[in-house]
């Protein structure tokens, strides 16, 4: 029996019918696949029944990845590294269909990454991905709600999501102590230019950093309290920074960018 390691948050998912399903929540035949986490390798089973056309997974842990070699030989392309020190990119020149129960500690981390590195296109056509509940609960999150942040207007920029299911403790082995999420991301055709995503991140985190206090302080913050652009952008400091959908938050970056060029 594998031991799962806690300092990488490894909960290895083994419920055969969320397995079953995560498989068929898009058509990977013929495919090339990158799974991020295979731990002992029971989704990358269920993968390979799917006929891909590669199946490359990156496993951190060392004892599970070179189980993971012993079992699946040629079958698969093991690489023992860590998801954040990886340029997706060099993988291969064809994009890839991503699956991936996240280690929930590094979870947005790895979500942000893949967005904010995003140059010339996308290297992926699909992201179907495990998050904690709570987490998924903010990524898939509308204006004018309590979950709505920082996490939401990043990945709404660049992705489209939606919540395939909510999977329970029991479906893991150790059960983690959370409810968790399964949700699949699609690319947009047509993004909102920003010159560079951490002028995005700055404008959220300083909007964000007092979310139930009223625009004007963060407003002022980071645009000396230019009239010009609140009536262009039709903002009202007297909402909060949840009131404010993301294209005015994209709206606002851009204005950012211009103010610094």
């Amino acid at each position: 029996m594998i031991k799962a390691k806690k300092s990488l948050g490894q909960n290895f998912l083994v419920d055969t019918n969320v397995l079953e399903k995560i498989v068929n929540v898009i058509q990977i035949k013929e495919k090339n696949i990158l799974e991020i986490g295979p731990g002992t390798g029971a989704l990358t089973s269920y993968i390979l029944k799917k006929k891909p056309k590669k199946l490359i997974v990156v496993e951190k842990d060392k004892n599970l990845a070179q189980k993971l070699y012993q079992n699946f030989k040629e079958e698969v392309t093991v690489i023992n590294k860590d998801i954040l020190e990886i340029d997706e990119n060099s993988l291969i020149k064809e994009k890839f269909t991503v699956f991936g129960n996240l280690p929930y500690n590094i979870s947005t981390e790895i979500l942000s990454k893949w967005i904010v590195n995003l140059k010339d296109g996308f290297w992926f056509d699909y992201l179907v991905l495990m998050f904690q509940k709570e987490v998924a609960n903010r990524i898939i999150s509308d204006f004018n709600t309590s979950t709505y942040g920082r996490l939401s207007i990043l990945v709404n920029w660049k992705l489209k999501v939606v919540k395939v299911c909510d999977i329970k403790p029991f479906s893991f082995f150790p059960k983690p102590k959370v409810d968790s999420s399964l949700l699949l991301f699609t690319p947009k055709n047509k993004i909102f230019k920003i010159h560079n995503p951490k002028n995005l991140e700055k404008v959220t985190r300083v909007f964000f950093s007092h979310r139930r206090k009223m625009l004007r302080k963060p407003f002022n913050q980071l645009f000396n309290g230019d009239q010009r652009i609140l009536d262009r952008l039709k903002i009202n400091l007297n909402l909060r920074p949840q009131n404010l959908d993301f294209e005015t938050y994209y709206q606002l970056t851009r204005e950012y960018e211009n103010l610094r060029s």
